[in-house]
């Protein structure tokens, strides 16, 4: 194998020991899987939200927020209601169970991940998307549905250009 394949996959299992360690983490003072902890994250604040936003924000297929949902619901973390005008519309906020966990979940690493790449210069994060997108689509092609590290990088990637010619 060569040097630069070993360096790839060292850095690779930093990663995945560093989301893993988090994740226990997180299972032991909370209960819940990070992607879960993302979810309450994204219903945290005074609106309701649908469940299509938080698959969108999430990056996340319907079935699968389907899933989480449930998961979530049936701990008492969130509640769902139908609107009052389109009674089709499902609203999903939290619990006071569940505004309870998140003020005790820890920052864990999609916190610390979000915070120094926000500081990185426009051209630096576009360029660490592109590496990231291309490391997923290389591992597996056939499952887009993957759990979303950051819940703002389809955002991010709409909302920057790269101008190669900037510091």
């Amino acid at each position: 194998m060569e040097d630069r394949t070993k360096l790839a996959l060292t850095a690779m299992r930093k990663i995945l020991r560093a989301t893993e360690s988090n994740s226990k983490q997180l299972m032991r003072e909370t209960g819940l899987t990070p992607s879960q902890l993302i979810f309450m994250q994204i219903l945290d604040g005074e609106q309701e939200k649908t469940a299509g936003h938080v698959a969108s924000r999430m990056g996340i297929t319907q079935a699968t927020t389907t899933a989480l949902l449930q998961k979530l619901e049936n701990t008492g973390m969130i509640q769902r209601r139908r609107g009052e005008k389109d009674r089709r519309q499902v609203l999903l906020s939290l619990t006071d169970k569940g505004r309870k966990v998140l003020d005790i979940a820890p920052d864990g690493v999609h916190a610390q991940f979000h915070k120094q790449f926000s500081d990185l210069k426009e051209w630096e994060q576009i360029m660490l998307i592109a590496a990231l997108e291309r490391v997923a689509d290389m591992l597996d092609s056939d499952h887009p549905d993957a759990a979303a590290v950051i819940d703002h990088v389809a955002e991010l990637a709409g909302e920057v250009s790269y101008d190669p010619d900037q510091p």
